[in-house]
């Protein structure tokens, strides 16, 4: 299992969330950040935003879709070819999910 965690930019996250939900992966954690990348934040006229206000997506995806996923929210998130600030995609390998409310553990892909 991978989890994904797609950094992007706010006005971008309905319809990322919605080609999510219309491939099947309807599971997802939305939290609002604020940062900046190499870019440094924005400058207009004769202020500076050092940090940018963005919206996190969490999933956790099994291995075989987890090229579908990132491939579908760089496609639904870029802006253009170049813009600076279209967000980041991090992903990390899960070893254990918990379900709280059963208390089963999953077993990842690959375990036994």
């Amino acid at each position: 299992m991978q989890m994904i965690r797609a950094i992007i930019r706010p006005e971008k996250v309905d319809a990322a969330l919605a080609a999510l939900m219309a491939e099947g992966f309807p599971a997802v954690t939305k939290i609002s950040v604020a940062g900046r990348g190499k870019q440094r934040g924005i400058k207009i006229g004769d202020v500076t935003y050092d940090e940018i206000p963005k919206e996190m997506l969490l999933m956790v995806v099994p291995n075989k879709d987890k090229d579908f996923v990132v491939g579908k929210i760089m496609e639904v998130a870029r802006s253009s070819k170049s813009a600076f600030g279209d967000g980041k995609i991090f992903v990390s390998p899960v070893e254990e999910v918990y379900t709280v409310s059963s208390g089963v553990k999953e077993v990842a892909e690959g375990e036994t």
